[in-house]
């Protein structure tokens, strides 16, 4: 078991908390101060907020000798990233009320708003539970939003591979109520027998917690990239059972080679629906009683994982569920990849993939995307699925309603906003970093855009146009829109420095690696220039640009 004699200050305050509880609602009430209580700051992550302030006003306010402003981001539980007609018009004006209005898709297939002040929780909180939406554990030691192959087209089978997500969402959920009474104002409850919870006991998770589902050939949902992975083997039609991959994350420490990136390892094939839930529960339950408690920077399963062993860790998994794990089974993606525009899956249905640049869903003056998407809701004729490449699908559109929904795409130019975006640009994410995320060392989303100009412009100098790259930023070194398993990633490690990293695959199966550290715009299109120049004269036939860094640069 993890040594629990030196537990990290957030796991006493877990286990201090009664089931989570704190002192949150006597924070929430404190009107003097926009901020929680110190302890509540940890607290209120289980029930889906982050506690951030407008980092761009923080020395205006310090000059007044003012507090921070500070607001909270709150993030909805949406396994599989799928929402109802009513959901999406309900949500678009929840986010006109309490938050700043922009709907922010995330890096992990749901919406979380920004802004929203303290005062307003509740009532946020409330009109969320009567669109039937929630944000419990959705941040967190705890099992995060559970993520799935976006596009019906991917497969027949995309239906019952969604519902092993929501089945999976389910299991994974806390038994605490404490959500309810502090946010929706449910009565306390007088029996605690029902709030006993065998999976988190009082400790719960040593740190977060992310399982994705893959459909190959498609990877989209990056499934190496998770704590556990779960791919899904199918075989003329038929599902034959899952894949299992566990240690993957990609939080790193500048200059730290202890708190690396890393992808998930295949420990073996489940083939039944009851071997694959009780392998996933028991996973945590392992990593509950394994991981780090200690130190949070090696909390997560990759570095339980990689202290342990693997052996020990197929064995001890075996061991918890009584059953021996088959030989993995043979799985080729071929790609990682939104399908943009219309495309149909096997029931005749039709789904348009709009581009969301960064996943924000705004009204400007050039493109109003909020305006027209809850045109499209109100026909109540779709449904929404968000992607993990930040992008919205709108589905399950039938034959003869499909005119209705391209004529209000292309009336509010979502169309051709989606067909002009370049190869790169439509392939590229970025985390939300300044001004709100209180772990950014530099700009992200807001100076992703601006630089992707630039990088296009050099592409097409090379005759790389086309070329489907795929390019993703982070503020800082925890990862948020996976860089270190991009072709091309950018980590801020300062205002207006990144470093460089290059090599890492297409389909997401390789991790980049650090090209050059610390640059400055200049200095990054200045290498990139030369990268793309003796990309397009000493590539090999189809070699993707990760494959032919990785080659020329590291081997």
């Amino acid at each position: 078991m993890a040594e629990q004699a030196n537990l990290s200050s957030t796991e006493r305050i877990k286990q201090a908390s009664d089931s989570l509880r704190g002192t949150l609602k006597e924070s929430v009430e404190n009107e003097i101060t926009g901020n929680l209580y110190e302890d509540d700051v940890a607290l209120v992550r289980f029930h889906g907020m982050y506690i951030q302030d407008d980092r761009d006003r923080r020395e205006e306010r310090a000059m007044k000798k003012l507090e921070r402003l500070y607001s909270f981001m709150i993030r909805l539980r949406l396994p599989g990233g799928v929402i109802s007609p009513q959901q999406w018009i309900d949500l678009h004006h929840i986010a006109g009320e309490y938050s700043t209005g922009v709907l922010k898709i995330t890096t992990r297939q749901t919406i979380q708003l920004h802004g929203v002040l303290k005062s307003v929780i509740k009532p946020t909180l409330k009109s969320f539970r009567e669109a039937n939406l929630t944000t419990i554990a959705t941040c967190g030691d705890i099992n995060r939003n559970v993520l799935c192959s976006s596009h019906p087209k991917q497969s027949a089978l995309h239906e019952e591979i969604y519902e092993y997500a929501k089945e999976i969402n389910r299991m994974l959920l806390p038994k605490t109520h404490a959500y309810y009474e502090i946010w929706l104002d449910d009565e306390k409850i007088a029996d605690k027998k029902s709030e006993e919870d065998p999976l988190y006991q009082d400790r719960y998770m040593p740190r977060k917690f992310k399982i994705a589902i893959a459909i190959p050939p498609n990877n989209d949902v990056d499934v190496y990239a998770n704590d556990l992975g779960l791919v899904a083997i199918e075989k003329n039609g038929k599902l034959l059972g899952f894949n299992i991959s566990i240690g993957g994350g990609m939080s790193t420490t500048h200059g730290n080679p202890d708190h690396y990136a890393r992808l998930g390892s295949v420990i073996g094939f489940v083939n039944t629906k009851e071997k694959l839930l009780k392998a996933v529960y028991e996973i945590l339950t392992i990593q509950r009683d394994y991981g780090n408690r200690s130190d949070r920077k090696v909390a997560r399963i990759k570095y339980t994982v990689d202290r342990l062993g693997l052996d020990w860790w197929k064995e001890e998994l075996e061991r918890r569920t009584g059953f021996k794990l088959e030989k993995e089974r043979p799985v080729v993606f071929e790609e990682r990849r939104d399908y943009y525009g219309w495309e149909q899956n096997h029931q005749g249905l039709w789904y348009y993939t709009l581009y969301v640049e960064n996943g924000r869903v705004l009204d400007t003056e050039k493109l109003l995307m909020k305006t027209a998407l809850l045109e499209v809701a109100k026909t109540k004729k779709v449904n929404f699925i968000f992607t993990c490449n930040q992008n919205v699908i709108i589905g399950d559109v039938k034959e003869e309603d499909k005119p209705l929904i391209n004529e209000i795409l292309e009336r509010y130019h979502l169309i051709a906003h989606t067909d002009s975006a370049s190869a790169v640009r439509r392939n590229a994410m970025a985390c939300v970093a300044l001004n709100t995320c209180p772990l950014a060392l530099a700009e992200s989303q807001r100076y992703f855009p601006s630089l992707l100009s630039k990088i296009e412009l050099i592409l097409a100098n090379h005759g790389l146009q086309n070329e489907e790259i795929i390019m993703r930023m982070t503020g800082c070194p925890n990862g948020c829109s996976r860089p270190y398993a991009a072709e091309i990633g950018f980590v801020g490690t300062a205002l207006g420095r990144y470093n460089l990293h290059i090599g890492g695959d297409r389909v997401g199966t390789r991790l980049n690696k650090i090209y050059k550290e610390s640059l400055d715009e200049q200095s990054i299109l200045s290498e990139l220039d030369y990268l793309f120049a003796a990309f397009a004269s000493e590539r090999k036939e189809g070699e993707p640009f990760g494959d032919f860094a990785n080659r020329k640069y590291f081997n």
